[in-house]
């Protein structure tokens, strides 16, 4: 009967918005075909980012508080499978004295009124799952585990995203604070010009003071860029669960900013659904309550239960004494059925069944928002992606331009030709030029960092491998005893877990 009888709706997936092809998928940059995006960062060619990135895996603090959220999952699901076992098998034992007043109603002469009583017993209770609660919340707490795995793989994603986002940045802080010192190079030969210029009597001293003031402002201009260098290199060391310090050692290699190959595989919008933990979490999350939706459910049904007590008593009074506890006549016992059932509740389980529905319902919404979002996601990275591989080839073109204009510039105030403001104008716009075009480098490779990221890649390293470091489970089994639960890591596939029974952690 409890195997026909499980009240509230089965879970069924929600439909989700989703478009047959990206916006910029007509851009031959962008391929429709589905891409490897486990290990995205290595289209950088960059070992010194692979680096990273592993130690980032390995020691991140907030991946580890992650995977500790699995644990704390898998012994919820322990206790929801226990629910299903006979809910209450307990033994006691008391002994205690007892004065009875004399002139309480009812009271014979002959009563003892004073005398000690000793009982041992063991008393069971077993609700039968009649309506399925029972394996509903087992349901609920499966749906929680899994979605404590894809809030870990969610982490993950972030942390690799984050982490080639920190350095990509140092890279191009690195690039913009080297054309900084090379402009500053340039201006200070033009100022030594000038200066001789103007002793010279060929000039006004106006043109030094110009020199001079382009060269300090470019030079201050370098303070402000070492503070972004030094705050994105704090991040980074963060990230790979370090205190700020000296990360020389860890960014050896050659100072470029990360680029990739012309053509990236970004599959089709429906492969996000299956890639992206933070999809797969709103599903589960929707699924997990779903299953609520039948445990509120079942409290406007009576309840079943097998109840038993058998157990030995005796006390001091008449003709028997405590020593006759385990005497066969001082056995007592009781076995029966048990029903309760909450008829006058005055609405209160109806609008509970009505509240997790409509928590259901938000979450389903959820799902579908968060869909979306991913979509949006991965549209805004494209966009910044391409765009800025247009403008930085425009830029590139400027820079050579702004280059050869700064050589004509000097030549002709050298020869008398123009005047300083011109040479001082060609500076000011290569030092410019220069800058952004670095810039925008550096939103090339962040904007396809961010990319991946949307694409839901990175999440994929930890398969085969434990959710907790064993240094962590070592200090966990020290405090107390997990049992299994420390030795296996956890199917992350619904059907898996629907595959085998749970059992309870006797």
């Amino acid at each position: 009967m409890s195997g026909c009888n499980i009240v509230g709706p089965d879970f069924i997936k929600p439909d989700a918005p989703v478009a047959d092809q990206w916006l910029e998928s007509h851009d031959s940059t962008i391929l429709s075909e589905q891409g490897d995006v486990s290990n995205w960062w290595t289209v950088f060619n960059d070992p010194t980012l692979d680096s990273l990135i592993e130690k980032a895996y390995q020691q991140n603090l907030s991946l580890q508080i992650a995977g500790i959220r699995i644990l704390e999952a898998r012994a919820q699901l322990g206790i929801a499978v226990g629910n299903s076992y006979p809910q209450a098998q307990q033994v006691s034992a008391g002994l205690g004295h007892i004065e009875l007043s004399d002139n309480q109603p009812n009271i014979s002469g002959t009563a003892d009124t004073s005398y000690r009583d000793a009982d041992i017993g063991f008393d069971v209770a077993w609700e039968i799952d009649l309506w399925g609660r029972f394996k509903r919340g087992i349901q609920a707490a499966d749906a929680d585990l899994l979605t404590s795995i894809a809030d870990y793989d969610d982490v993950l994603v972030s942390l690799t995203s984050s982490t080639a986002s920190a350095y990509a940045l140092i890279r191009t802080f690195e690039e913009r604070i080297a054309i900084a010192h090379k402009n500053v190079e340039i201006q200070e030969r033009s100022l030594k010009i000038t200066t001789i210029r103007f002793e010279s009597g060929a000039t006004t001293e106006l043109d030094v003071q110009q020199a001079k003031t382009l060269l300090l402002n470019t030079k201050a201009s370098i303070p402000s860029l070492q503070v972004g260098l030094q705050q994105a290199k704090h991040a980074i060391s963060t990230l790979l669960g370090l205190p700020p310090g000296n990360l020389e050692t860890l960014l050896e290699g050659e100072s470029v900013i990360p680029s990739a190959a012309s053509e990236i595989a970004v599959g089709i919008p429906a492969e996000l659904l299956r890639r992206r933990p933070d999809i797969r979490r709103a599903e589960l999350q929707a699924a997990a309550q779903s299953a609520r939706i039948g445990i509120a459910e079942a409290d406007l049904y009576p309840h079943f239960s097998l109840v038993g007590s058998i157990g030995l008593q005796s006390s001091d009074t008449f003709n028997s004494n405590l020593g006759d506890l385990f005497q066969l006549n001082s056995l007592e016992a009781f076995a029966g059925p048990s029903l309760t059932w909450d008829i006058f509740n005055y609405g209160r389980i109806k609008n509970n069944v009505r509240v997790q529905d409509a928590r259901l319902q938000q979450l389903i919404v959820n799902y579908q928002n968060t869909v979306l979002e991913a979509s949006r996601e991965v549209e805004d990275a494209l966009v910044g992606f391409l765009r800025a591989k247009e403008q930085v080839g425009f830029l590139s073109e400027s820079v050579d331009a702004a280059q050869r204009s700064v050589e004509l510039a000097l030549l002709q105030y050298r020869d008398g030709v123009a005047d300083y403001q011109r040479v001082l104008d060609t500076q000011q716009a290569l030092v410019a030029q220069q800058d952004l075009k670095t810039a925008r480098q550096g939103d090339i490779a962040t904007n396809l960092i961010a990319m991946y990221r949307a694409l839901g890649g990175g999440w994929q390293i930890r398969q085969g491998k434990d959710f907790v470091p064993i240094e962590t489970k070592e200090q966990m089994k020290q405090r107390t005893n997990w049992g299994e639960l420390l030795e296996s890591t956890p199917s992350d596939s619904r059907d898996d877990a629907k595959s085998s029974s749970p059992k309870p952690d006797w």
